[in-house]
């Protein structure tokens, strides 16, 4: 049986911590992993983080994707493996090693022995694995830990070696120099792709120096530079050839110097501290000698012409002084016009005299020792003092830092083992666009256009923790081979390794072929994006093993992670598969953006300017955290702003309404079973089309929002799904709940209760089932309960103890209604637009106004609107509902207030509201601010609606009018009694309060019914309705004593006539006690009928109902009821209708309006009342207030049907 709900706060981090608690005790994800053996595979690849920090943000936003997605594939039919993998080898941990060792550079390794430095690498490389499995699982992402892969592992390093080998033996493979982002700090260079990772904005120094031409000694060329520390390594300057350049002559010093017509800003403020004497094209100058800066080099003249002018279009207008120093091994345009030039060659020794941990080399005799940055202010003095600093200033700019050590690159030539990329950029381009990536402007631009530049990849690091490069080499270097397995390395060099780890494989030689020695290893490990590149073959030690399952299942249908892989992780695994496969890796990608602080900046650990994220799950849980950031810009690409409050508002404006829905149905379902004694059982085989409007219009939304949500997941399109299940959250608790509560609670009767009750579970169950991949903990809490009222009978052989073992559900087509869905929505907007002018004009929905007008120029919309024209009066509170298309003649016009727009703008819809104040609305206002209070003391007692409670009170003269004369519309409100002070002596008071109602005093006091302090208990009672003619028919008075109404009924005193028509009476007294039970709703009971209150005198069961006209009789149970005080009247104790049917002679009859009292019938009801006594079609029956249908009477018409009591009206027919 489904347990009760409590009505105390529900703590949802708790109840996650109980759901995790379940799914360890049921082993649940790997009971979903059996479950789903044969059916398709869904590959999908997790891309490898390090385990050498925590979880970040951007970890848990790409991770709730990726959970998203593989649990979405395996609940639509897929068998979907996740193994986590780590990425173990490379800077992140070298560089930990290095701090915590004091390790300046790889002289200090050499001391220590490099299987002593791995070893010291092994022991931290997992120092957070254990972290991040309970921060992961906490989060509760479903993913396989104990089957992980690891960039360390021999069988993953392997298989490095055999994508390595292929490569190599394809030809793409070289060994060159080439100037490279390098991190002095980390003593490695880094590939393009790293060095784009980590941009920040610096001020340099900026200086300008003179080059003295040979054959001019007097005239300088000039150069700037915001690199004062490559300039000892200068060997030529470069002019754009087809720009203005011009010999011009300072007036403050009289020197001259040649620069760039455009760029005398850089050295002169003004046109009259400079006179121009000669202008000519940039081409002329090509060739001119100058003067070296610095000595070191200056042999370079000699041997290949260095030091003097080159020609080439990268120089620009843009900035200094329109030429640039070049030091060919420090910049990468430097390298390639120089090398044109012939003033260096590919085979000569690299002028680089700085080392590995950026400091000058003993060539720079000057600086030597010194670290390049730091020593520009040393240059700058120099060049001062020896006449060659012409201007310096500073300048800010976005410069490269190292995203490991955040330290500032340099660019330098390093030799280094290469994989040619340039060549395969057509088809990283064909392939790329065989892919699907959501968003797709990110592929389209940012990661073509990073394929059209892409560069060969530099694949070699000069470091020791990482999978060593297998080639060995000849002491001559003509003869190299290649390994490329364990096996083969055994068989070439006669020794079998079970690591393959530097310290393993260093000293292990080949025999030469060609008579050369022995081979030995080149130093170099792979970078370790190669390794992450390599991913989908290591994993799974591919070819060695699972050869055909890979083939099969490759490409990937799915990866995802941040927009800084498309630089990264996303190139290189495109790089690898298409030079080893011609083939992309994955079909389908989402891309995330990055997750910054709430101020905008990058989050950093050391400003402490975000909130850790396990204590915003220990605060929220993990399911707000997974909504808010898949509900955000982050889901398509855009940088997100992290707020706590954000998480904070998901869990009060999503997960509490909604759980309050649920909430809401469990205690109301547990009243229909224990209240009612009938069994609620789901099938959800057996749903049909429903009759009531508002069910339809529900399971119609829910039906969509399916086909919706499964068509926009088949597209990846977080970003459209997520908003569309937070806006369903909205119609279901805001519209649907709020606006069927009396339906819900049972006072529609049994038969409509059941169905709303269904249509509830329904909903919920959809909700639930389309919702658990995005927010895993609510969706199984609230299943567990459901779970238990689905019959066993729809379920089969079906494992049902998790909602995570269930498929996604299909839609429906015959549930859809499209036009009920447009008229509803068109309802709210008028309903949210009326509520927007209450609100500007401050009059709250408690007070009643005359008319709402609609206007719209769409004939259907209008009629969409007048359709449900009740429930906008009953939402907006107003008398009337007007449609038309003509605003002119209200004098309306759009007006340009934003919200409003908002609002209308689906619809270009405006909406009017009589705003003009009316005493009697006012004073109905009034009245239903008297019921606000009465709640409110009711919820302050810890009262519930099926308390039986009698409310006293004492009010102002004023209001006092104003609740007698709303009295009746006061008791129908709150279900109770609502009495004058005093309280009777033999009442006890259970909760007294005095009160401000619009400035007028309010005292009340409520009695709770049976507890009395005399013989008989008062018990609560409505006050009789008003005497007001007699009724056609014979009637009784029925006072229920000693027990509760059931069935959805409310209240303890009816009428029931004895007959009706006039003449067609009960046949004997047990067809009256059945009906009087019928209208309690205390069928199933067995009841004695007195004839007095105290319970003394029982009715004999000989006695004839007609007998009985006009007297009140008590309603008890068989035994244990006291009597009650009350006061009996001659007259129904129910408003009443009296009703005339002409055809076929003259029949008279009457109508009751409420029974019990206080629970009033609506319209439909009263007609069909009326048919039922007839024995007519209710849809051909009409009521009339004249003998012709020009009286006939509507439900529009007859909002207050109370209004009705004690007239006559006529049955007709159309």
């Amino acid at each position: 049986m489904a347990q009760s709900v409590p009505t105390t706060n529900i703590s949802f981090p708790g109840e996650e911590e109980k759901i995790l608690k379940y799914w360890k005790e049921i082993d649940a994800f790997r009971t979903s992993l059996k479950q789903s053996k044969g059916k398709p595979r869904y590959t999908f690849y997790d891309g490898p983080p390090f385990a050498t920090g925590l979880p970040h943000y951007g970890h848990i936003l790409a991770g709730t994707i990726k959970d998203v997605v593989t649990r979405w594939a395996h609940q639509t039919g897929f068998h979907v493996d996740r193994r986590f993998g780590w990425d173990c080898h490379g800077l992140p941990v070298e560089y930990e090693i290095d701090k915590t060792l004091g390790i300046k550079g790889p002289e200090d390794v050499e001391k220590m022995g490099i299987a002593a430095y791995n070893a010291e690498c092994r022991k931290i490389v997992m120092r957070y694995s254990t972290d991040w499995e309970e921060i992961v699982t906490r989060l509760g992402r479903w993913i396989d830990f104990e089957n992980d892969y690891k960039t360390m592992y021999p069988s993953f390093m392997e298989s490095i070696w055999w994508v390595f080998k292929e490569l190599y033996n394809k030809g793409l493979v070289y060994k060159g120099s080439k100037v490279m982002p390098f991190s002095t700090a980390c003593n490695t260079p880094l590939s393009n792709f790293e060095s784009g990772q980590n941009y920040k904005d610096v001020v340099d120094p900026a200086v300008i120096v003179n080059f003295p031409l040979l054959d001019d000694p007097d005239v300088a060329i000039i150069a700037w530079t915001t690199t004062p520390w490559t300039l000892p390594s200068n060997l030529s300057v470069c002019v754009n050839p087809d720009m203005d350049y011009i010999k011009v002559k300072d007036k403050s010093t009289g020197k001259v110097y040649i620069m760039m017509e455009a760029r005398l800003e850089a050295l002169f403020k003004k046109a009259d501290e400079y006179t121009i004497l000669e202008k000519f094209k940039g081409r002329t100058l090509e060739g001119k000698k100058y003067e070296p800066v610095f000595p070191y080099f200056k042999y370079m003249r000699e041997q290949t012409g260095a030091f003097r002018v080159l020609m080439d279009d990268y120089v620009t207008a843009e900035s200094g002084t329109g030429i640039v120093h070049q030091a060919p091994y420090f910049g990468e345009d430097d390298y390639r016009v120089c090398l044109k030039y012939g003033i260096i060659t590919r085979d000569m020794k690299i002028i680089c005299p700085v080392d590995a941990s950026g400091k000058f080399t003993n060539q720079v005799t000057d600086f030597k020792g010194q670290y390049v940055k730091d020593a520009d202010k040393a240059i700058s003095k120099n060049l001062k003092e020896r006449g060659r600093l012409v201007h310096q200033s500073t300048f800010k700019h976005s410069y490269p830092f190292c995203w490991r050590s955040e330290t500032p690159l340099i660019y330098k030539a390093v030799p280094s083992w290469f994989v040619r990329v340039e060549q395969a950029t057509t088809q990283l381009l064909e392939n790329n666009q065989k892919t699907y990536w959501v968003p797709d402007f990110v592929k389209e631009k940012r990661f073509a256009n990073w394929l059209r530049e892409a560069r060969d990849w530099a694949i070699s690091r000069n470091r020791y923790w990482g999978t060593p490069i297998p080639l060995w080499i000849s002491e001559d270097g003509e003869e190299i081979v290649c390994v490329g397995s364990v096996e083969e390395l055994k068989r070439l060099s006669g020794v079998e390794v079970k690591d393959l780890h530097r310290e393993s494989v260093d000293n292990i030689t080949i025999p030469s072929k060609l008579g050369k020695g022995v081979l030995r290893r080149t130093s170099e490990v792979f970078d370790c994006w190669f390794e992450s590149g390599s991913m989908p073959y290591a994993q799974v030690h591919y070819p060695f093993e699972r050869k055909k399952e890979f083939d099969d299942t490759f490409p990937a249908d799915f990866i995802a992670e941040g927009i800084d892989q498309t630089r990264g992780w996303f190139y290189t695994l495109l790089v690898l598969s298409t030079l080893l496969f011609g083939k992309p890796p994955f079909k389908n990608l989402i891309v995330n953006g990055i997750v910054l602080a709430e101020d905008g900046n990058k989050m950093s650990k050391r400003l402490k300017n975000y909130p850790d994220p396990m204590l915003i799950v220990h605060k929220y849980g993990a399911d707000a955290l997974r909504l808010y950031l898949c509900n955000s810009p982050a889901v398509k690409a855009e940088g997100l702003k992290f707020k706590e409050e954000g998480v904070e508002r998901v869990l009060k404006d999503v997960f509490l309404p909604w759980y309050n829905a649920y909430r809401f149905f469990m205690q109301n379902v547990d009243r229909y079973q224990t209240e009612e004694g009938l069994e609620f059982l789901y099938n959800e085989s057996k749903i049909t089309k429903r009759s009531n409007y508002k069910d339809r219009w529900i399971m119609s939304l829910a039906q969509s929002l399916i086909k919706f949500v499964r068509m926009e997941m088949q597209a990846y399109r977080l970003y459209t799904v997520m908003p569309r299940l937070v806006k369903f959250v909205d119609q279901l608790t805001n519209w649907y709940v709020r606006m069927n509560r009396k339906r819900l609670k049972g006072e529609g009767g049994l038969d409509d209760c059941r169905e709303a009750l269904e249509t509830l579970f329904s909903v919920l169950m959809t909700m639930i089932r389309l919702m658990a991949p995005m927010i895993p903990y609510i969706t199984e809490h609230m299943f567990q309960n459901l779970r238990k009222l689905i019959d066993p009978r729809s379920v089969g052989d079906q494992d049902i103890r998790s909602v995570h073992f269930l498929q996604i559900p299909t839609y429906r087509d015959d549930l859809i209604d499209t036009s009920i869905e447009r008229a509803v929505s068109r309802m709210q907007s008028v309903i949210e637009l009326g509520r927007v002018t209450r609100e500007r004009n401050t009059l709250p929905l408690k007070y009643p106004l005359k008319e709402v007008v609609a206007i719209h120029r769409d004939p259907e919309a209008l009629e969409d609107i007048k359709s449900l024209q009740s429930y906008i009066m009953e939402e907006l509170n107003v008398k009337s509902v007007k449609v038309t298309q003509d605003k002119s003649s209200f004098g309306a016009h759009l007006v340009a207030e934003a919200d409003f727009k908002t609002l209308g703008a689906k619809l270009k819809v405006l909406v009017l509201l009589d705003i003009v104040p009316d005493q009697s609305m006012l004073d109905e206002g009034v009245a239903r601010e008297v019921i606000n209070r009465v709640q409110k003391l009711r919820q302050k007692g810890g009262l519930v609606p099926s308390d039986k409670i009698t409310v006293y009170y004492k009010a102002s003269e004023n209001l006092g009018k104003i609740i007698s004369e709303f009295n009746e519309y006061i008791c129908n409100a709150i279900k109770q009694p609502f009495l004058p002070f005093p309280v009777p002596p033999s009442e006890t008071v259970f909760l007294q309060e005095t009160m401000d109602v619009k400035k007028e005093k309010l005292e009340m006091a409520i009695v709770k019914q049976g507890e009395s302090s005399g013989p008989l208990a008062t018990a609560s009672f409505l006050s009789p309705a008003p005497a007001k003619n007699t009724p056609f028919c014979k009637f009784v008075n029925a006072v229920l004593v000693g027990m509760p109404s059931q069935e959805g009924v409310e209240g303890n005193q009816a009428t029931v006539l004895l007959e009706n028509p006039t003449g067609n009476g009960f046949k004997d007294l047990q067809q009256l006690i059945d009906q009087i039970k019928a209208v309690f709703g205390v069928r199933g009971r067995r009841v004695i009928l007195y004839t007095d209150s105290g319970l003394k005198n029982e009715l004999p069961s000989t006695t004839k109902p007609a007998s009985l006209a006009g007297q009140t009789l008590y309603v008890g149970p068989l035994s244990g009821a006291e009597g009650v005080s009350y006061s009996a009247v001659a007259t129904p104790v129910c408003h009443f209708v009296n009703v005339e049917y002409s055809k076929g002679g003259n029949k008279k009859g009457t109508l009751v309006l409420e029974n019990p009292r206080g629970n009033t019938f609506n319209f439909e009801q009263l007609l069909s009342q009326a048919s039922a006594v007839y024995s007519l079609n209710s849809k051909n029956a009409v009521l009339s207030r004249t003998k012709d249908k020009t009286g006939a009477l509507s439900a529009d018409s007859t909002k207050n049907i109370i209004d009705l009591h004690g007239s006559t009206l006529q049955l007709l027919m159309h």
